[in-house]
């Protein structure tokens, strides 16, 4: 590779990080993605003093963040030899003959979370660069005194002052009145499901899954053993609903807004579904909401059959790793033994902080600010997408982190995902969540990572890729 290919290429993706961090930290992140997605190993890079004046940084700056690269091993130097790219030296584990269990061996066929987690239009990452951090560290610090010593034992139950919280925070967003033992304290969506599937399903149940369906949810039900049922769901017309159907254990639905068709759900397509099938268990997982869409949910807190699963981490930032379940009052004690017998609780500190965040109306204020913010960018990739060639249909505008484009069935949205990546726009195809015999194709992508004129670039070139890959 000459020298102004390697200008060209981190000096573009020096421009693709959020102008909210330090130069310092987005150098690091431009060069990181280069070495490891980009650049072969070996390839020396031109002088400091060369690289600093491409990217408009001072040389110092530019020295601390090759620093942090030469200590993860992506880098290497010598004096008087230069810097030239490397990969971390990993000792190859020795051959393993026993083979992962069936289930294990099912999950990893099927697609599941990407290795890449950051990047232009990664699906399912909120805006983490504006979260409020400096309030976040200032709760830490108020919890973490002498006389909360009982923060760092195990959290049995879960803290009662965060379930209190959550219980005001559903009343006030998803008009759902429970009471606090119905809010069982989770460590974030998929352990929800795994609890439920552990609590209320054998091995070989099955559960019923709106086909395109959430990933993860499809694989936590297959390590857990049960036999998986996708039944189409077209925002036009509802489900296909089988001829017949085996007993149906549980029914996994998206709550207020699909994912990851990122379009409003209906109640009465839902009601249709569960009257034919007759669930044991209804689970509904309330991925993405507004205030204002409550109505589009199928839970009822005194049913003695449905259940409610909801999640911190798309709202917030995803290493929090909070969620909650909330169950029938009737089975609250018995799935609360079943979660401290499995799990052992814990994690007080990050619980109390996030009670205290919520009482102060942080969270409220935040959920605000960022749905207003992410129905502005959807507008800018519905005006840039909506007139590709192929399209048959687009995720209208909404509050909401992802939005989704349909092709015509015979586009292929793995090729298309696989090219997108090479030029560091990241996307997940539609079809590899979608049932064998449902043919649909598209794109699935998110707004959480880009915003004002980085994101108008970004959208642009998006587009033009995609003209001339559906071309």
């Amino acid at each position: 590779m000459n020298r102004e290919l390697v200008l060209h290429q981190l000096g573009h993706l020096y421009a693709l990080q959020p102008e909210r961090l330090s130069k310092q930290v987005r150098i690091e992140q431009a060069l990181r993605s280069a070495i490891t997605q980009q650049w072969p190993v070996g390839l020396r890079l031109p002088s400091h003093r060369v690289l600093a004046q491409a990217l408009g940084v001072a040389r110092q700056t530019l020295a601390l963040a090759i620093s942090t690269l030469l200590e993860e091993g992506l880098l290497k130097t010598a004096h008087g030899q230069g810097t030239w790219t490397s990969k971390p030296s990993i000792t190859p584990a020795p051959p393993y003959n026993r083979p992962l269990s069936k289930r294990a061996q099912k999950v990893l066929q099927g697609p599941g979370a990407s290795l890449i987690q950051s990047g232009a239009f990664v699906p399912g990452i909120p805006d983490i660069a504006q979260f409020p951090m400096r309030k976040w560290r200032q709760l830490y610090a108020s919890v973490t005194v002498p006389q909360n010593a009982l923060l760092l034992s195990y959290s049995t139950g879960g803290y009662g002052p965060l379930k209190r919280a959550i219980r005001d925070f559903l009343e006030r967003w998803r008009n759902i009145r429970c009471d606090t033992e119905q809010i069982i304290i989770t460590d974030g969506t998929h352990n929800g499901l795994e609890l439920c599937a552990m609590a209320l399903a054998d091995v070989g149940d099955t559960v019923a899954m709106e086909s395109p369906c959430y990933w993860g949810a499809r694989n936590v039900f297959t390590a857990t053993g049960m036999n998986i049922e996708m039944l189409p769901w077209h925002p036009d017309h509802g489900h296909t609903l089988p001829a017949s159907s085996a007993p149906v254990q549980l029914a996994y639905l998206t709550g207020s807004h699909h994912y990851p068709l990122s379009v409003p759900t209906r109640l009465h397509d839902k009601q249709r579904l569960c009257d034919a099938l007759a669930p044991a268990y209804i689970v509904e997982d309330d991925y993405e909401f507004n205030r204002n869409d409550h109505s589009n949910l199928l839970f009822d807190p005194e049913s003695g059959h449905h259940l409610l699963v909801g999640s911190f981490s798309k709202m917030m930032f995803p290493g929090l790793r909070l969620g909650y379940l909330v169950v029938p009052r009737q089975l609250s004690g018995p799935i609360n033994r079943l979660r401290s017998e499995l799990f052992r609780e814990g994690r007080m500190l990050d619980q109390a902080v996030l009670a205290q965040f919520i009482f102060d109306g942080d969270l409220d204020a935040w959920c605000r600010r960022i749905q207003r913010d992410y129905l502005g960018r959807q507008q800018v990739m519905h005006d840039q997408l909506r007139a590709l060639p192929f399209v048959k249909r687009i995720s209208p505008p909404s509050s909401a982190i992802s939005l989704c484009i349909e092709f015509a069935p015979h586009i292929n949205d793995v090729q298309l995902a696989q090219a997108l990546l090479k030029e560091h726009l990241i996307v997940r195809p539609l079809s590899p969540v979608c049932a064998e015999h449902d043919p649909r194709s598209g794109l699935v992508m998110g707004v959480g990572m880009l915003s004002g004129e980085t994101l108008a670039r970004e959208a642009q070139r998006l587009r033009r890729c995609l003209e001339n890959l559906l071309r």
